[in-house]
């Protein structure tokens, strides 16, 4: 980038002759940089970026392009899956149309940006300080709580990287949060001094995560002792030289523009605007409608200047005064209605996702084009302003109209909050400003903010987009910004973006404030990405009674199964070692099956389906379906887990919950196989009765799992009845979480069902290998998977329920006479052995090692294992039909595990 940025001299070299301030290192830093001063209690210089599209109007293309750029590079560094798994955040308010930049260039990575804009309804996901910031509090807005969610990198994204305080807080507060393992940080230029320079590495290692920085150019700023007090004294010294030398002259906002005399020898003169740490409140320094023109050879003009960037010395402001009553209207302003899709965040104060991307992607055009018809036939230099934080969307349109519009020169900036010295020298970064009331309404309050570099720079129209915030009457008063462009502007357009602020939970009242979904490590041992789990924790609720006092108990009708947990079976080494050579055997056909059910849930259900299990045997499958979403297709399914029991329907509460955060018809419920179908029954009685309630639809009832033999469902892998190995155990392969509890005094009417986390059996969990060695098997298994979607997507998967009528004929020939005590399958046979009184075991004669551990724990609890020749299961599992306690076994013997 050529040096020469102010008619061939650095437009940092005012700041640097008067206060000493060097900038060293690459040689694109001076054509990336400027400098200028603000009165700040912290740092007196500001680094103003030429290609940031904020305080220096740039080509679109060139302010976009250096963002893309470097999200290129971020998808290079981590690759294209640990990038379809990455999360860009955005600092505001200078860096939010930066970030979203990034965001485009790493692909399908969600955007989110900090904001000073808190919003009604919208919980806090954290928050920050940028401690040498004239406003520092940052917020984290996010509609979908999720979003910060997970263990993919976090991409921080800053306009200058200069101490690291800003990330080092973003970092810490997120990550006592959501912890997580690779932060990247990117900036346009690294300014960090030696001695800040290491701090980020030795956090890093504090943490135990990886950090890498990313830039388009570094180098660091050579300050001297005593810079910031000196440039204090110099902003204050010109302030009030100028202030008090009485030549003010009076300016409408349409007529002649104010130049005021510069100090003798300086070179530079105050605006006609109070600076401040923070944006003052109080009114401007006003022109005095009496005074006579500055006697110093420089004449004010009507409209636009001949010499559009002034003379040396000269600074100029709009005047911020009282105006003359007929001075007070801005003719020249036309509002453009873009057609702004319905729905369409205005940008990434609560999040941006790809998808929302391919919509603004496909509008883009049509709304540029509306924009291009407005614009006056004759204008051949057009700046594209848009508003402190709202910097994407007018930065999309901008680059939008400088590729279609022929002819006409581009430009891109926008407003800020800011406070910085103008002072009108090719040496200087900040050449004029325009000083206007806020006219958003700030939770900080009323105050100035500012337009720079856009008064005289010849534009022969401006377009003003700001969101419908913003569209205030202190926007389009006699002193706002609309009449402050309009004076140096034959033509302002203004096109307003629905403000996108997401809607209230759609809760009836009786079911306030439903909390947010519990995640590991705080409540379950996996990842916080992996499922949401909505559920109370009952960790500190004895609810564990013998095997024998339950079945008792149950089967007596005296206390129903969700009422209390079995004491958790604790596996011998004999069998754990069956349990990982089971998992061994099997992964490669469990991956296929996750991949071939995940395939199918994408082409028919939803292309972006929210995972929803039934906790807790759902609960690995799901993740196991969203890792093959993500491992094929780069998506980021949402998944969460709910519960639901026999007899009672699912947590309409979870319901609730789900409906306020997701549309009901993208909800896939997912199970891990299906026996006699009893749970797809409850399902779909427990879903009409919701709809019935609460009036919500479109909640689908089918479940996905991962088999079906008992050809219950349509949406499944296999229906082949074989051994999943996460049947074989308890909560070690669960999340080390219990199965749910619903129990009148623990679950109240708003309250989610309940369940346990064991966390002190941590040293014997294999949730997160189970799932590893399947996802381990993904990439061996792409081309069966496909194939065997293929299959089944043109085959009949109508369900016969068949296994249901092979219970019901069970339950007779054995006596029993209660389809709720036979338990058909591998997974249920095993659930029957390690939960409930078994009676005996029906093994499928010649079945293999799928029931090795069936076997094992049959001997464990001496219960006879029949070998059957017609079964339509490997395995079915008898519930003792008439329990007593002793009565443990066939032959009465109560065994203890």
């Amino acid at each position: 980038m050529n040096k020469a940025v102010n008619d061939g001299v650095w437009s940092g070299s005012w700041v640097a002759e008067r206060l000493g301030v060097r900038i060293e290192g690459d040689d694109e830093l001076t054509g990336m940089l400027g400098l200028a001063l603000r009165r700040n209690p912290k740092r007196a210089h500001l680094l103003v970026s030429n290609v940031l599209g904020k305080h220096v109007p740039q080509s679109p293309s060139v302010v976009y392009g250096a963002g893309f750029a470097l999200g290129r590079r971020v998808r290079e560094l981590l690759g294209a899956e640990e990038a379809a798994r990455a999360v860009v955040l955005g600092y505001a308010e200078t860096a939010t149309g930066l970030g979203h930049s990034v965001a485009d260039g790493v692909g399908l990575a969600p955007y989110l940006h900090s904001t000073r804009r808190p919003v009604a309804g919208v919980a806090r996901a954290g928050g920050f300080e940028e401690s040498h910031s004239h406003a520092t509090s940052h917020l984290l807005l996010p509609e979908d709580p999720a979003l910060l969610v997970g263990d993919g990198p976090l991409v921080l994204v800053d306009d200058e990287f200069s101490t690291g305080n800003t990330v080092l807080n973003t970092v810490r507060d997120l990550h006592e949060r959501y912890p997580r393992r690779r932060y990247v940080v990117v900036a346009l230029v690294d300014m960090r001094s030696p001695a800040d320079a290491g701090r980020l590495e030795e956090f890093a290692r504090e943490i135990g995560a990886r950090v890498d920085l990313v830039t388009a150019a570094s180098g660091t700023v050579r300050l001297p002792e005593g810079v910031l007090e000196k440039g204090q004294e110099l902003v204050a010294r010109y302030e009030a030289e100028s202030a008090g030398a009485g030549g003010l002259s009076s300016a409408a906002p349409s007529g002649p523009i104010a130049q005021f005399p510069a100090p003798p020898n300086s070179g530079v003169a105050a605006e006609a605007g109070r600076e401040g740490d923070r944006p003052s409140s109080g009114p401007a320094v006003e022109a005095d409608p009496g005074s006579n023109p500055p006697s110093n050879g420089l004449a004010v003009e009507a409209g636009r200047e001949s010499n559009p960037l002034g003379a040396r010395g000269t600074a100029r402001s709009a005047p911020t005064g009282p105006q003359p009553e007929d001075e007070r209207t801005h003719p020249h302003v036309t509002r453009v209605d873009l057609h702004w899709p319905l729905g369409l965040p205005d940008g990434g104060r609560h999040g941006f996702t790809p998808a929302h991307r391919t919509h603004l992607e496909d509008t883009l055009p049509a709304m540029t084009a509306r924009l291009a018809e407005a614009l006056p036939a004759d204008a051949r230099r057009v700046l594209v302003l848009g508003f402190e934080e709202l910097m994407y969307a007018p930065l999309r349109l901008a680059r939008e109209l400088e590729q279609v519009a022929e002819g006409v020169e581009v430009r891109y900036s926008t407003t800020t909050r800011s406070p910085v010295l103008a002072v009108d020298d090719p040496g200087y970064a900040i050449r004029t400003r325009l000083v206007f009331p806020a006219h958003d309404t700030p939770a900080d309050g009323p105050g100035e903010r500012y337009a720079y570099n856009v008064a005289g720079a010849g534009f022969d129209a401006v377009v003003a987009v700001v969101d419908s915030v913003a569209d205030t009457p202190e926007l389009h008063a006699p002193d706002g910004l609309l009449a402050r462009l309009s004076a140096h502007a034959p033509q302002v357009l203004l096109a307003v973006v629905p403000s996108y602020v997401p809607g209230p939970l759609a809760l009836p009242e009786r079911h306030p404030m439903l909390p947010e979904p519990l995640r590991g490590p705080a409540f379950s041992s996996y990842a916080p990405e992996e499922v949401g789990w909505l559920l109370q924790d009952l960790s500190d609720v004895t609810l564990e009674a013998p095997t024998e006092e339950r079945e008792e108990a149950i089967q007596s009708g005296g206390a129903h199964y969700a009422e209390s947990l079995p004491v958790e079976y604790q596996p011998s080494e004999q069998y754990q070692e069956l349990f990982h050579a089971a998992l061994a055997e099997s992964a490669t056909r469990l991956a296929q099956a996750a991949g071939a059910v995940t395939e199918i849930v994408l082409a028919e259900r939803s292309p972006r389906p929210v995972l929803v299990s039934l906790a807790r045997a759902g609960t690995p499958v799901g993740v196991l379906m969203r890792r093959w979403a993500q491992f094929r297709h780069g998506l980021e399914l949402p998944h969460y887990a709910v519960s639901i029991v026999r007899g009672r329907g699912i947590d309409a509460n979870a319901l609730r919950w789900l409906a306020a955060h997701h549309d009901p018809r993208d909800v896939v419920f997912v199970d891990g196989w299906t026996g006699k179908g009893a749970i797809t029954r409850e399902l779909t009685a427990a879903i009409r009765e919701f709809e019935a309630s609460d009036g919500v639809t479109g909640f689908d009832p089918e479940i996905a799992v991962l088999a079906d033999p008992g050809s219950c469902v349509r949406t499944y892998g296999t229906r082949e009845d074989y051994l999943i190995p996460s049947a074989c155990l308890n909560s070690t392969v669960s999340g080390l979480i219990s199965r749910t509890v619903l129990r009148a005094d623990l679950v109240g009417p708003n309250d989610y069902h309940g369940a346990k986390f064991y966390r002190e059996l941590a040293g014997a969990d294999v949730s997160v290998a189970f799932l590893d060695a399947v996802s381990a098997r993904f990439a061996e298994v792409v081309d069966a998977v496909d194939a065997t979607a293929k299959e089944l997507l043109s085959g009949d998967r109508e369900p016969t329920w068949e296994g249901w009528a092979a219970v019901e004929r069970i339950s007779e020939e054995y006596g029993i006479h209660d389809v709720n005590l036979v338990k058909p399958g591998v997974g249920e046979t095993t659930r029957v052995l390690l939960r409930r009184v078994p009676w005996k075991i029906l093994a499928r004669a010649g079945a293999g090692a799928d029931l090795d551990h069936v076997r094992l724990l049959a001997e464990q609890r001496g219960v006879p294992v029949e070998e059957v020749a017609e079964l339509p299961y490997t395995c079915v599992g008898l519930i003792h039909p008439k329990y007593t306690r002793g009565a443990t076994g066939a032959d009465g013997r109560a065994v203890n595990l």
